[in-house]
């Protein structure tokens, strides 16, 4: 891997990707509206959408 020119970019490109994610997605956890937040939580308890096989 020294050999290899530039590669050092490389780790840090990594960690900037890693980090993005988190920080956007806690932001949106933070906004996120409580109803909406309800209504998804509960979606697997919604018996109405079954289909019987």
């Amino acid at each position: 891997m020294e050999s290899i020119t530039g590669i050092e970019i490389y780790p840090l490109i990594s960690l900037l990707i890693f980090f993005s994610f988190f920080v956007i997605l806690f932001w949106w956890v933070i906004t996120a509206k409580k109803d909406y937040i309800t209504t998804v939580s509960q979606i697997p308890l919604d018996n109405q959408n079954t289909t019987d096989l």
